[in-house]
């Protein structure tokens, strides 16, 4: 027999599985276009509508050309994620008028807000003409956003279950705290590499990223010498943080196996193991290649899947560790 509370127990749910699902399909969305934000600046097209903004060499529709094309497509694609985006945030919103603790709301505006910024910043950078300190925050911010919106799905995901001990689970968040540090700091590093030196729309590499040649080390020393740039010592930051997230992200992963820690959180930290190896694996024929262009795009598309993977597994240490306090 029904009782009068199911109706607003079965809304809530829907509720909450709408959420979840346009988070999902926001968090998916940013990926790609962070992707394909990667792909308009490695073929030189970041100023296809030259430093028009928000159209394209003032017009909606622009002339056929390939760069500009590319770039707007980029914008276009950028304008229609930000409904579902906007979306996440409101049903976060009608979950919490609804009565729901709504877990995952703050993330979901946190994104709206990131998604402001990021417009201001895309605006900003192609008045500018691309001034590689702001592109590369244009990109860091995107991360961030596209952290917020895995956070929120995963928050509003299913029961995780118990966890056996307290004092257990809050370790598990602390060394998957560990890892989203690191890789934050990989990311803003790598966006640096990425732009310092670049002048204008290029097909071509940064010097920063020309400035550490050979792998692992760094033109064959542990202590490269800096040449007075700066861009060595960049390029070498970025590598030593991600020999540390290498390292910190495989331990764990053998710690959370040998543990028994629950399925939630061993998985993204599993998931987060393979894509470090990949991505090191990657980043050992980018340089040893010369830099083209396919091992540029590859790099970024497996180190974008790392630190959502990394997210996903912080977020979900903090999930299952919250149910078993």
């Amino acid at each position: 027999m029904k009782t009068l509370e199911h109706p607003r127990v079965d809304a809530t749910d829907r509720l909450r599985r709408r959420f979840r699902s346009y988070a999902l399909v926001s968090g998916i969305g940013t990926y790609l276009l962070i992707v394909f934000g990667g792909i308009v600046r490695i073929t030189g097209s970041g100023l296809g509508c030259g430093d028009d903004w928000p159209l394209c060499n003032g017009q909606l529709l622009p002339p056929w050309d390939l760069a500009t094309w590319i770039e707007w497509t980029h914008r276009l694609l950028a304008a229609g994620l930000a409904l579902p985006i906007v979306a996440t945030a409101v049903y976060g919103v009608r979950r919490r008028l609804a009565g729901d603790p709504a877990p995952g709301s703050v993330a979901a505006v946190a994104a709206v807000v990131l998604l402001i910024v990021q417009v201001a910043l895309g605006a900003i950078t192609v008045k500018l003409e691309l001034p590689p300190v702001v592109t590369a925050l244009h990109f860091v911010n995107a991360m961030l956003m596209l952290g917020a919106l895995i956070s929120a799905a995963v928050a509003a995901g299913g029961e995780p279950g118990l966890i056996e001990d307290g004092a257990a689970g809050r370790k598990r968040v602390r060394v998957a705290m560990g890892a989203l540090v690191l890789g934050l700091l990989t990311v803003t590093l790598g966006a640096l590499t990425a732009n310092l030196g670049l002048v204008g729309a290029t097909t071509q590499p940064s010097a920063a990223a020309w400035a550490c040649q050979g792998f692992p080390l760094c033109n064959g020393e542990f202590m490269p010498k800096s040449g007075g740039s700066g861009l060595v010592h960049t390029h070498w930051t970025h590598r030593v943080l991600a020999y540390l997230l290498f390292f910190h992200v495989i331990g764990a992963a053998i710690a959370l196996i040998r543990g028994g820690a629950p399925t939630a959180v061993r998985n993204p930290a599993l998931a987060s193991a393979v894509l470090v190896v990949a991505q090191v694996a990657v980043a050992a024929g980018l340089v040893l290649l010369g830099l083209p262009s396919s091992y540029r795009v590859l790099h970024l598309a497996v180190g974008v899947a790392l630190w959502a993977a990394i997210v996903n597994w912080y977020a979900a240490a903090k999930r299952v560790a919250a149910r078993g306090a």
